[in-house]
C-alpha cells in the first residue's frame, strides 16, 4: 500500500489537555502518538508550505478584488527647455509680405501635475475572476487539510513501525537468551558424552542467526527513528522516546464500531478537492463566455500646468475632465469561440474526474473495511499461534535436554517459533495500518 513518507527551541504543545514533554537540556522529546501528530503539524515542512499557500491565496484574493476598486494615481513633470522650438511664419502676419519670419514659441520652464482616478463599472470576467480566486483560496485550505491528514497518517505509521520493530527486537532477545542457555547446556552435555559435536554446532548456528537478525533489526529501528525525526521537523540528533505501547494501541481498536461507521463520500478530502476543481472549471467557462460582454469604466482627471521663463515665476492653469470609457468586443477571428470550447471540454473532464474519484473512493471504502476485519482475524489467529509454538518449543527443548529429541527437532521447533512470532508481528502491523487507512478515509485522524 502506497504511503506518503514524508524551527528553534522545542515548545510546549497541548493535545486534549496533555502536554508534550520537552527536554531542552538534552534536546529530546517524549511523545505519545497524539502528541507526535500535533508536533508534526506545527513543524513538518510540507505542512508549513501548505500553510504558506493559504496565506498566499489570501493575498491573491485581495489582488483580484482590488482591480474592481477605485484606482487613483498622481503624476508630475518639470521641464527646462534648453532650446525653445522655432518655427517660420509668413511675413504677412508682421507686415513683411513675401518673407518668412522665425518665431520662437513656448517658455523656458514647463511644470505640470495631475491626478487620475478611475473606477471599473462593469467587467463580467473580472467579477467571475473574484469568485474563482475565492474558490482557489478555499481549495488551498482544503489542500492544507489534506496535508495535515497525510502528516497524521505518516507519523502514525512510522510510530507503529518503531514500536513493532522494537517488539520484534524484544522477541529476538528473549529467543537469544533461551538459545544461549541451550548452547551452554548442549556444550555441557557434549562434555559429558550425552550429545554430539554436531548438536553444539547446530546450536551455535541458531544463536548466530538470531544475533544477525537482531543486529539488522536494530539498524532498522534507527532508520525508522530518523524517518520520524524528519516527519516531526526536528534535528537528526534529537533523542525521541515513545510512550505508547502496542498492547495499549491495539486495545483501543474497536473493529466492529469502525467498520459500522457511515462513510459520506462528499466529506472526503480527495472528493472535495476534485469537486472544487470542477467548480473552477465551471467558473472558467462562465468567464470565457462573459468575455464577449462590453467593459465600462469611469474616469476623472484634474491637473495644473505652469509655464514661465523663471522657475519661481510661472503662470498656472487648471484643467479637468470626467468621462466614461466603454470597450465592446466585435470580432476576434474565432479566438473567443476556441477558448469557450476549450473551457467546455475542461469542464467535461472535471466532471468525469469527479465521478471517477467518487467511484474509486466507494470501492476503496469496501476494501478497507474488509482489510480491517481480515487483519483483525489474522492478528487473533497469529497471536494464538505464537502461544502454541512456544509450548511446542518448550516441550522440545525439555526433551532435547533429556536426550529424547535431536538438535534437528529443536532447530525446527525454534524456527517455527521465530516464524510464528514474525507472522504475529506482521499481522499486528497490518492491523494497525488497516485501522489508520480506514480512519483516514473516514476523517477520524
Amino acid at each position: 500500500m502506497k504511503r506518503k513518507i514524508l524551527i528553534g527551541t522545542v515548545c510546549l504543545f497541548m493535545l486534549t489537555g496533555t502536554a508534550v514533554l520537552a527536554q531542552p537540556d538534552t534536546g529530546g522529546l517524549t511523545l505519545s502518538l497524539g502528541e507526535a501528530q500535533e508536533y508534526a503539524l506545527a513543524h513538518n515542512m510540507a505542512v508549513i508550505n501548505a500553510r504558506a499557500d493559504v496565506e498566499a491565496s489570501k493575498a491573491a484574493l485581495w489582488e483580484t478584488i482590488s482591480a474592481a476598486l477605485p484606482q487613483v494615481s498622481v503624476s508630475g513633470t518639470f521641464a527646462d527647455n534648453l532650446k525653445l522650438m522655432t518655427t517660420l511664419l509668413p511675413g504677412e502676419f508682421f507686415g513683411q509680405p513675401g518673407t518668412k519670419i522665425p518665431v520662437t514659441f513656448g517658455s523656458q520652464f514647463n511644470t505640470s501635475a495631475s491626478m487620475d482616478a478611475s473606477l471599473l463599472l462593469f467587467n463580467a470576467p473580472l467579477y467571475i475572476g473574484i469568485e474563482t480566486t475565492k474558490l482557489a483560496q478555499k481549495l488551498s485550505q482544503q489542500n492544507l487539510q489534506k496535508s495535515e491528514l497525510e502528516t497524521r497518517e505518516s507519523v502514525s505509521l512510522t510510530y507503529f513501525l518503531i514500536l513493532v520493530a522494537e517488539k520484534s527486537a524484544g522477541l529476538l532477545e528473549e529467543n537469544l537468551v533461551n538459545m544461549n542457555e541451550l548452547l551452554r547446556s548442549t556444550k555441557s552435555m557434549y562434555s559429558a558424552g550425552m550429545a554430539e559435536m554436531t548438536d553444539v554446532d547446530q546450536m551455535q548456528i541458531n544463536v548466530t542467526m538470531v544475533e544477525n537478525n537482531k543486529s539488522t533489526l536494530e539498524r532498522t529501528i534507527e532508520l525508522n527513528y530518523n524517518l520520524l525525526r524528519f516527519q516531526l521537523g526536528v534535528p537528526a540528533a534529537t533523542e525521541i522516546k515513545l510512550t505508547e505501547t502496542l498492547d495499549g494501541l491495539t486495545s483501543m481498536i474497536n473493529v466492529e464500531s469502525l467498520v459500522s461507521q457511515e462513510f459520506d463520500v462528499r466529506k472526503n478530502i480527495d472528493f472535495m478537492l476534485v469537486e472544487g476543481q470542477e467548480m473552477i472549471s465551471e467558473l472558467n467557462l462562465k468567464s470565457q463566455k462573459a468575455s464577449v460582454l462590453p467593459t465600462l469604466a469611469g474616469f476623472y482627471n484634474y491637473g495644473k500646468n505652469g509655464m514661465g521663463d523663471k522657475i519661481n515665476d510661472q503662470q498656472w492653469f487648471d484643467n479637468s475632465m470626467i468621462g466614461l470609457n466603454i470597450s465592446v468586443p466585435i470580432f476576434a477571428s474565432g479566438q473567443r469561440y476556441s477558448k469557450i470550447r476549450q473551457a467546455q471540454i475542461g469542464l467535461e473532464k472535471a466532471r468525469t474526474t469527479r465521478e471517477m474519484v467518487s467511484a474509486q473512493l466507494l470501492i476503496q471504502e469496501r476494501q478497507l473495511r474488509y482489510n480491517l476485519v481480515n487483519a483483525n482475524l489474522q492478528y487473533s489467529s497469529q497471536k494464538e499461534n505464537v502461544e502454541v509454538s512456544k509450548r511446542v518449543y518448550e516441550s522440545t527443548s525439555n526433551k532435547f535436554k533429556q536426550g529424547m529429541a535431536s538438535s534437528i527437532d529443536l532447530t525446527q521447533a525454534s524456527n517455527q517459533l521465530l516464524q510464528a512470532e514474525s507472522s504475529y508481528v506482521s499481522a499486528l502491523m497490518d492491523l494497525l495500518q488497516s485501522k489508520v487507512a480506514l480512519d483516514k478515509l473516514l476523517n477520524n485522524l
